[in-house]
């Protein structure tokens, strides 16, 4: 079994074995033909159900033959462009490459003496970042698993700050369509979603600023502390930009942290046409930023970033076995000592291969295409009668949905898109999300890949109407 650890002596079938795999999935990119099989769980768990994890196959081409069968043929590809659905991006060559080298080498970024020069990169990549934010000289920050990750620790370093005798009395204010995750976080840090205050939005589906102000107000008033304001660049429903400096008047007012959940938003970092859309983040106390969205990043690569590097110390625990108060004394960089994570993959390589190989204007320019190409998709939804659309994007995300003209019902609608949306799902012609607006069921197309076009938006939305008037048609042969 020895012949199977990867080293020195193993290097040539390490060699053959990758060759083989990547063989395969670029043979399989290079021949599917639409997003998604169609399978049901149903049909496919008796396939993976069966398999004997205690009888190995003992061979790569049988394994991977097997994974063909049970994982690459019905895969959900993102790189395909009629794939429209959730903030998942198709990935960019040199951060695949990335994948592959911090894979084989297996760096832990917990401590330096097991990840020298993986520690220096990532630090330099979050000093990179935080220059792009304009945080200012004291900022820094650390690699996390994900935008919800990166909130949850923003938030936690917030709730420290705020020095408060009385978690019971802290207030978490954000946006009525900002990320779960904040009332997650909430939560896991003891103060329970009854502290997270929503504050409307407009009809852009941005926070009202007006409301904002009434609110801490309040929280002032009844004696409450105004623990943080999450402000979001990029909700993952409609791709919405809080107004954030009107927000970063406020916080100072109020004295209170300000959070940008930039998840989806912080591919702006790297446009040359659009980053003024981002003005006002640079007055964050922390920031998330979701490299894997809008970076073009296999999963996962996220970073939470800090206007002052201090604020990361309520995350730091000493060890004697890991991290031992001596090697601050001694400046030995333990990337630990910023983290919620101990043992952390170096996922930081793949953005940097990817600014070494490309560098951010390639990045920008990928993301401002897919941005441009939902302003085209704005248009063709407004101009149509079968669809309503919702709001103009901010970044690359389409609200809308079907609204047949022989139907008035609004719960019939409802249904009718329903349907669509997984009648398209099972025919795997393409892939598109759903969500809710004002109680009624609404559809999303979230473009994230350069390769889809216009006319590729125009057949999804024909397929759509097709299945929500099939729908319709089967509905009234029932009533009759």
């Amino acid at each position: 079994m020895r012949s199977h650890l990867l080293n020195g002596l193993t290097a040539e079938h390490y060699r053959r074995s990758v060759t083989e795999g990547v063989e395969r999935v670029a043979a399989k990119l290079a021949t599917t033909d639409r997003p998604f099989t169609g399978i049901t769980a149903d049909a496919l768990s008796p396939r993976i159900d069966a398999i004997d994890l205690d009888r190995p196959l003992g061979d790569t081409a049988a394994a991977l033959d097997e994974l063909e069968d049970v994982y690459l043929r019905d895969a959900v590809y993102f790189h395909h462009p009629r794939y429209l659905a959730h903030l998942n991006c198709p990935v960019v060559i040199p951060a695949v490459l990335g994948e592959a080298v911090l894979s084989a080498v297996n760096s832990s970024l917990d401590t330096w003496d097991q990840s020298a020069g993986g520690t220096l990169i990532e630090r330099r990549l979050v000093d990179w970042t935080a220059e792009r934010i304009g945080l200012g000289p004291a900022a820094d920050g650390v690699f996390t698993s994900g935008g919800t990750q990166s909130n949850l620790q923003a938030l936690l370093l917030a709730r420290e700050e705020a020095k408060s005798e009385s978690l019971a009395k802290l207030r978490i204010f954000a946006s009525e369509v900002s990320h779960f995750s904040v009332k997650k976080s909430a939560t896991l840090l003891g103060l329970g979603q009854d502290a997270v205050v929503a504050v409307p939005v407009d009809h852009d589906k941005r926070m009202q600023t007006v409301a904002l102000a009434r609110e801490l107000e309040r929280c002032r008033r009844d004696g409450l502390v105004p623990m943080a304001v999450v402000a979001t660049a990029g909700t993952t429903d409609f791709g919405s930009i809080d107004p954030l400096p009107e927000i970063a008047e406020l916080c100072e007012q109020y004295d209170t942290w300000l959070h940008v959940d930039a998840a989806y938003g912080c591919g702006l970092l790297t446009s040359r046409k659009h980053r003024d859309r981002l003005d006002g983040i640079e007055r964050a106390d922390s920031v998330t930023v979701d490299y894997h969205k809008s970076f073009f990043q296999p999963v996962s690569s996220s970073a939470v970033l800090v206007r002052d590097a201090s604020t990361l110390r309520h995350a730091t625990y000493h060890a004697e076995y890991l991290n031992p108060r001596r090697t601050v004394v001694e400046r030995i960089p333990n990337q630990v000592d910023k983290s919620l994570q101990t043992t952390r993959r170096f996922d930081a390589l793949k953005l940097w291969m990817t600014l070494r190989v490309m560098g951010a204007d390639g990045i920008g320019e990928l993301f401002d295409e897919v941005c441009d190409l939902a302003r085209e998709g704005w248009r063709m939804l407004a101009a149509d009668p079968r669809f309503d659309v919702v709001v103009e994007p901010s970044l690359s995300t389409l609200v809308f949905r079907c609204v047949p003209a022989a139907v008035t019902d609004p719960a019939e609608i409802d249904r009718a898109n329903l349907y669509a949306r997984k009648a398209l799902f099972a025919s795997g012609d393409a892939v598109v999300a759903g969500t809710k607006v004002a109680g009624r069921h609404y559809l999303k197309f979230t473009l994230l890949n350069p390769e889809t076009t216009p006319a590729d938006i125009a057949a999804v939305l024909d397929l759509i109407a097709g299945h929500a008037e099939q729908y319709l048609g089967e509905s009234l042969d029932r009533a009759s």
